[in-house]
């Protein structure tokens, strides 16, 4: 329903967006005089016009349009969206690795296995493997229909929309598969077994930042290539990963050993269940089945 208003004071400004907001919008107000001012203070974002406005409107106001143009809002709502979705992303990309790294070290000390992880080697990974592809992130472009969405409600958790579950269980699963790893190569009695759940680790959290791009559609209704800045930085981190497999004199700094072509292998095939099984997340929460509807 929309309804239109003419004609009304400054008191009953402030009245329409109060009304609003108790209902429990979120309300833009724009303007340009000074008898706008007390309303663009009072809506959750005032927008005051930047070259017929008056001082007082501008100060009072959260946004100044420069150019007057009011393309420009729906243009810095649909650039605030993809914003808040890429810190989003971030923050899952970050902690859900920071999760896996945990769950690696408690699941072997549960299981009594031997440490599966040197202090240089968490390192590298939250400089490395974290770092770049997670700076990446930030580029990533709007997601499909981002200006369907209903307003985020202002109180929500950063957290919503099943972003702790994911960090939880996903942390989980790149921990288990480290594990798994460890557990098969020492049971094959393979000497470079710490290798291989370093190689495991990291390739798991590369596969998983790539799954992440979207929160809802699949990598490959995107474009793998959409985002070059993120398949760069994946790019360096794998010659980077393998330098330190394959270099005589980062083997002596790592700790490392090189892989044969086989365990390589087997190191990307089990990080690869990581990318799987967050595309079916994905699949699941576009079919309403898990987190609810975010539009």
């Amino acid at each position: 329903m929309a309804c239109v208003f003419t004609r009304v004071d400054p008191k009953q400004k402030i009245r329409i967006v109060k009304a609003l907001q108790e209902q429990g919008e979120f309300v833009a107000m724009t303007g340009d005089g000074v008898n706008d001012a007390p309303a663009l203070k009072s809506a959750g974002i005032g927008v005051a016009m930047g070259k017929k406005g008056t001082d007082v409107a501008r100060e009072a106001a959260d946004m100044v349009l420069l150019d007057d143009n009011f393309a420009t809002i729906v243009a810095a709502v649909k650039e605030g969206r993809r914003i808040f979705d890429d810190i989003r992303k971030f923050i899952k990309y970050t902690m859900t690795s920071n999760s896996g790294e945990i769950w690696t070290l408690v699941l072997a000390m549960l299981l009594g296995l031997p440490l599966p992880l040197l202090p240089i080697h968490i390192l590298w990974i939250n400089l490395v493997t974290d770092g770049l592809p997670g700076l990446a992130l930030a580029s990533e472009p709007a997601e499909r229909k981002v200006m369907q969405r209903d307003p985020r409600p202002p109180q929500e958790n950063i957290f919503a929309h099943g972003m702790w579950q994911h960090i939880v269980f996903v942390g989980i699963l790149i921990g288990a598969l480290s594990i798994g790893a460890q557990i098969w190569a020492i049971d094959r009695q393979i000497e470079h077994w710490q290798t291989i759940v370093f190689t495991t680790l990291t390739f798991s959290q590369l596969f998983h930042v790539m799954a992440i791009r979207s929160e809802r559609d699949s990598l490959f209704s995107i474009g793998l290539f959409s985002n070059p800045q993120l398949i760069g930085a994946v790019a360096l981190t794998v010659v980077l990963q393998l330098a330190v497999i394959y270099t005589p004199f980062l083997n002596d700094i790592f700790k490392t050993a090189p892989l044969p072509l086989g365990d390589l292998m087997i190191c990307v095939l089990l990080a690869s269940v990581v990318f799987v099984v967050v595309e079916v997340e994905k699949w699941m929460v576009r079919r309403g089945w898990l987190y609810g509807n975010r539009g």
